[in-house]
């Protein structure tokens, strides 16, 4: 981790108290007078020292920190009101900020800062909020276990020798460490609901192009959104209010679930399962029906995962060379994608030079990528679509990873029920709502045997992401909270 120090002093008996508290929390004390930002802040700080091995971070600013906390201070003496005014959040290195380097998990821009923030960036700023520092990254947000070849291994706070998922590893890692509150992420093929299912935090997904996305670094335009990892479903609620200018739908108040009606799909999520993950989902469908949902076995075809991961990865491959490009030229980062791409480890040079590049022989034809935009693509989102409109579920619910975090030593390709699997397959869940541009969050469910926590997704109609929102937060008041990783 790269940083500027500050003196944030010895660590007082209260940190641990300071370090639980989540953005709504924290934001409510800092502006009762309870507590101040200053002083959460520097416990946040000395919290990424006592946490640097888990390399969540790039580059964290102490100084920069502490003075920000200390003008958000004096905002709120002087009467200010803001969401989270004096609250630290984390964020993603693919995202640009103008005031600390924007490396996107490569050495090329090692050092580089933009000229300006991301608007997410900027809407956080605007509401109090205050950069803590840029989160460890998978390269150019490619890869699910959180490897990065010059920046570290993000290690999982609940088992440092298991990975913390990817690509937005050093946010779902620092947010479960209780270093930051939340965190802001970027999603794919899943890049932050598997991270959020394996590290044990909350993670939302929005409907794709409800979050502004310029100033993020892209994978895919069709796929990409932007979003967020908390460690409650509120605080991902008021995040996403904010970032959105949505006020016109507020949480409900309540806390059953009489009424509301959950689909799964056991044929398409549960075909290959780890027998920890199985059991928990088998028994959080019971208490969800015991708290008063009701709860449908569907089928959602036989083709079902050949057509989901057909669109998921043949538009992630298609469409990276150009986004990347676009990305770079139109945000004046001072590289170019020849650049990035000689530079990349060789692992994932090798991809790039079978998928991504027009002379590899994995590139997906012009042809085939038409059918996928024009055929597949809505071939799935009528599918699903079904499942809320046609059938009148509330939302679909399946194991957000068909398996625990892998050991990192075993990242690349490791077992699961008996049969080995390649780190693909941790997003095997995750793919159809990016497809179909649907919103979901993953919410923790509990821990395997060896401490290692679980999600469970909940998928929503596009464009009801407030819906989702609050059905997710009263599904949440099923399960008991996480223990914080020793």
């Amino acid at each position: 981790m790269q940083d500027k120090e500050a003196s944030v002093g010895a660590v007082p008996a209260g940190d641990n108290e300071l370090t639980e508290l989540g953005v709504a929390a924290a934001a409510a004390a800092i502006r009762d007078g309870d507590i101040t930002s200053e002083a959460y802040s520097a416990a946040l700080l000395r919290r990424a020292r006592q946490y640097s091995d888990l390399n969540s971070f790039i580059t964290i600013d102490e100084s920069a920190v502490l003075s920000a906390a200390r003008e958000a201070d004096k905002a709120r003496a002087a009467g200010s009101s803001a969401p989270f005014l004096g609250v630290p959040i984390g964020v993603k290195d693919s995202y640009s900020t103008r005031d600390l380097p924007t490396t996107l998990g490569v050495k090329t821009l090692e050092g580089f800062t933009p000229a300006g923030d991301a608007d997410v960036v900027g809407a956080i700023k605007n509401a109090g909020g205050i950069v803590f520092g840029k989160n460890n990254l998978v390269e150019m947000s490619w890869g699910l276990t959180g490897n990065n070849s010059r920046y570290g291994q993000v290690k999982n706070p609940y088992g440092r020798a298991h990975v913390p998922g990817g690509s937005s590893s050093g946010a779902g890692a620092s947010v479960a460490a209780r270093i930051v509150p939340a965190a802001l992420g970027g999603d794919t093929v899943g890049s932050i609901r598997v991270p959020a299912s394996l590290s044990g935090v909350v993670g939302f997904k929005p409907t794709t192009g409800r979050w502004p996305s310029r100033g993020i670094a892209p994978v895919s335009h069709t796929l990409d959104t932007a979003g967020i990892l908390a460690r409650s479903v509120g605080d991902a609620a008021l995040i996403d209010q904010v970032v959105t200018n949505d006020v016109a739908a507020p949480l409900s108040d309540r806390s059953d679930l009489q009424g509301a009606r959950f689909a799964y799909a056991p044929r398409q999520h549960m075909e290959l399962i780890d027998p920890d993950i199985e059991k928990h989902f088998q028994s959080a469908l019971l208490r969800l029906q015991d708290a008063g949902a009701e709860v449908v076995e569907i089928d959602l075809g036989e083709d079902y995962s050949t057509l989901t991961d057909r669109i998921a990865w043949n538009l992630f491959f298609r469409e990276t060379m150009e986004a990347v490009t676009d990305f770079l030229r139109q945000n004046n980062f001072p590289v170019s994608f020849d650049e990035i791409y000689h530079d990349l480890k060789p692992e994932l040079k090798g991809a790039w030079d079978h998928l991504v590049l027009p002379s590899g022989q994995g590139y997906i034809s012009q042809e085939a990528y038409e059918a996928t935009l024009s055929v597949d693509r809505p071939e799935l989102q009528r599918r699903l679509g079904k499942v809320f409109t046609h059938s009148g579920f509330d939302a679909l619910l399946f194991p957000t990873t068909p398996s625990p975090a892998p050991l990192i030593e075993q990242r690349s390709m490791f077992t699961v029920a008996g049969e080995e699997v390649r780190d693909l397959f941790l997003a095997k869940n995750t793919v159809p709502a990016s497809g179909a541009g649907l919103p979901g969050i993953s919410i923790p469910i509990g821990l395997t045997g060896q401490g290692l926590p679980i999600g469970l997704e909940i998928d929503g109609a596009h464009g009801h992401d407030r819906k989702l929102l609050d059905l997710a937060r009263r599904v949440e008041s099923v399960f008991d909270t996480l223990p914080a990783p020793a």
